[in-house]
């Protein structure tokens, strides 16, 4: 049953929904993040927003020539790794070689990638894993949900994949630098802020414990995840950085210039809430029914508070997306379409796991000493 909540009542500066655990809205409809917000907040993001665009200069600038290519760059065919691609090239004249991964890449997308593409004339490879490991994976995880919910349990299974994917093309081709386009707030900072933590790719296993002690998944599919005690001695790996959260960011001016540019055909193409994956409905869908507010609000409500998003686009398009999601209509039917393909009814979508942390405890404090990336 739909736990009882405040879903509708939200931040009157952030958006941000009351039912969010730590929104605490007072009286005057402000939420606690928004009150607890100072100038000087403001100024210590910008320092340290400074030194990893330095870090990032040194890195682009020690990456040239090295490989065949310069970088890789995960493309999704959403906005920002879209024009990420297009920054490189023109702002740095890298030899970029675009990545994409096919999990549930819907058909927005997909038409963004191959204008992109075609626009930027990059060089590209896709990989399309089988489907069969996707279904059982997304099947078994949506009804075993860690406790933060459906978007976190998937998507921090399923992005690494990717991710892993990303690390270990350009270990095989020798390339020293993966660049992907995440925007600030993304992914969770327990799990990188700029830079992934250099002993996570150098040192640690990627594969879930919780898929390895389920004993639903064979070898074959828990191999699938990045684990770097199974390549040789002396293996040099590459730096993965995020220069989103090293460079100045604002959501609908990079909206506005892959169409100025031609790279996506439309402003709602070039929307996160049509160039998504798919099933990122369903996960919507099973958190607002778990919790009573969507799991991607608290991360525009932060782009919101430090000027990086629109608000009035968000009040309205996050009253729609909630309203889609919750009665499967419009895009919201890829929740009815997921469920089926999946074999799953609503009482399937259950939390049934505590959270757990990303990283061994050693490679907090690595990151930590090299001031999370910014050395």
């Amino acid at each position: 049953m739909e736990p009882e909540s405040h879903w509708m009542r939200a931040c009157r500066n952030c958006l941000l929904p009351a039912a969010v655990p730590g929104a605490d809205i007072d009286e005057s409809g402000i939420c606690l993040p928004c009150r607890s917000h100072r100038p000087q907040d403001v100024q210590a993001v910008e320092r340290l927003r400074r030194l990893r665009e330095a870090d990032l200069e040194q890195a682009i600038a020690a990456s040239r020539g090295v490989g065949p290519y310069d970088c890789v760059v995960p493309l999704s065919g959403g906005k920002d790794s879209v024009f990420l691609i297009h920054k490189l090239q023109r702002d740095y004249g890298l030899r970029v070689l675009a990545y994409t991964t096919d999990i549930d890449i819907g058909p927005v997308a997909w038409a963004n990638i191959r204008r992109a593409v075609d626009k930027l004339d990059v060089e590209h490879l896709v990989y399309r894993p089988p489907m069969d490991f996707y279904r059982r994976l997304f099947r078994w995880l949506l009804m075993n949900q860690e406790a933060r919910g459906a978007v976190h349990t998937i998507s921090y299974v399923y992005a690494p994949l990717f991710e892993g994917n990303a690390l270990a093309l350009a270990v095989e081709k020798g390339i020293p630098l993966v660049l992907a386009g995440y925007s600030p707030g993304q992914p969770l900072s327990e799990r990188m802020e700029y830079e992934f933590p250099r002993l996570a790719i150098s040192e640690v296993d990627w594969t879930p414990p919780e898929l390895r002690e389920s004993g639903e998944f064979g070898a074959e599919d828990l191999a699938r995840f990045w684990n770097p005690k199974r390549l040789p001695a002396g293996t040099r790996f590459p730096r993965y950085l995020a220069p989103y959260h090293a460079w100045r960011y604002d959501q609908d001016e990079t909206m506005k210039q892959v169409v100025e540019l031609g790279l996506i055909a439309s402003a709602k193409q070039a929307s996160p809430v049509f160039s998504n994956y798919p099933i990122n409905w369903l996960l919507m869908y099973s958190d607002l029914k778990n919790f009573g507010y969507n799991p991607y609000a608290p991360e525009f409500s932060a782009l919101i508070r430090e000027g990086k998003a629109n608000r009035r686009y968000w009040k309205l398009m996050g009253q729609v997306v909630d309203f889609i999601t919750r009665h499967k209509v419009y895009l919201g039917r890829h929740v009815a379409q997921h469920m089926e393909w999946l074999g799953l009814k609503d009482e399937d979508l259950r939390i049934t796991r505590p959270s757990r942390r990303e990283w061994p405890q050693h490679v907090y404090d690595d990151w930590a000493r090299v001031a999370v990336g910014a050395s």
